[in-house]
């Protein structure tokens, strides 16, 4: 598994190179640049911000060197965030959004498997047909309904949340958006235990150990669910990439300085860095996270291997 483990790693390095590749000249090649929003300046001005940031010298030169940058772990100076260089501002801002995701990966994922267990356990029972229904619900509605309604009913209605804002992560300020980003999440996630669950109680490895006199619940927790996890666990790896990294719809609603609002306030000012550097993350992650899902699942099924 470790020698998996090393080869799955190397082979991201190509991986990263063509994002990094792509990502930069898709950025320059849009029309606009980081300084056009900025007032009127004379033209030695604007020479004298290009050559600052290397905007003077040839594409492929710019790109050399933001490569040499990133060896040395500089994703360079922010464009529009004065004082601040882009890991300082990812770190700022991957502080708060992984808070806000993994509380609502793993809120979804305990209420999500729970009730597609229950589900499965009841088919074709009024529980089943009930939760099935409100998971469907849950599935149609997207988050950037559903976040509006709870803010709606229990922050102007009912006055019991703040509707906005982060505070200092508190518990008053994460409820609305953590219940936004999970719930329809929820919804997925039993779906598919329901359906995982359904085809691993009917397979003969559980009907061995319920001839041999194991009893139900041992049958289910020690063998049924961890065979049903395999298809949520292939969900959960790019999800909890994209939840962690914040949720863009979530951040920009609920005003939460996550790295997700930053992405979009960079991709809108072409600050080139910043955009760059977020992309580079976010990949990174993604890959980490595919990677640990493919080891996860030599320990749920004894049957993969790697070698």
């Amino acid at each position: 598994m470790l020698r998996f483990a090393v080869k799955r790693a190397l082979g991201a390095i190509p991986t990263l190179f063509l994002i990094i590749a792509i990502t930069f000249f898709m950025m320059r090649l849009a029309p606009g640049g980081p300084f056009d929003k900025e007032r009127k300046v004379t033209a030695e001005v604007a020479a004298n911000l290009a050559r600052a940031y290397h905007l003077d010298e040839p594409l492929f030169m710019q790109f050399g060197r933001y490569l040499g940058g990133l060896l040395q772990g500089d994703f360079g100076p922010s464009f529009q965030y004065k004082d601040f260089n882009v890991s300082e501002l990812i770190w700022h801002g991957f502080h708060v959004s992984w808070k806000l995701g993994l509380s609502a990966m793993v809120i979804a994922f305990v209420l999500g498997v729970s009730v597609g267990s229950l589900a499965a356990l009841r088919q074709n029972s009024v529980i089943d047909y009930a939760t099935m229904g409100v998971a469907m619900t849950g599935i149609a509605i997207p988050n950037f309904v559903m976040a509006p309604v709870l803010t709606l009913i229990l922050g102007l209605y009912l006055r019991w949340l703040p509707v906005g804002g982060w505070g200092d992560g508190d518990l008053a300020h994460a409820v609305l958006p953590v219940a936004a980003l999970a719930l329809p999440q929820v919804a997925v996630i039993a779906r598919l235990t329901r359906g995982s669950m359904i085809e691993v109680l009917r397979s003969n490895f559980v009907r061995t150990a319920r001839a041999k006199g194991l009893p139900e619940r041992i049958t289910i927790s020690r063998h049924a669910v961890k065979a049903a996890m395999l298809p949520v666990v292939s969900y959960l790896g790019p999800w909890t990439a994209n939840t962690i990294t914040g949720s863009v719809i979530i951040e920009q609603i609920f005003g939460i300085p996550g790295i997700g609002r930053y992405f979009v306030q960079a991709a809108l000012n072409r600050d080139y860095t910043l955009v760059l550097g977020v992309v580079i993350f976010y990949g990174a992650i993604l890959i980490f996270l595919n990677l640990l899902v493919d080891l996860i699942y030599g320990w749920l099924d004894p049957k993969v291997r790697y070698d």
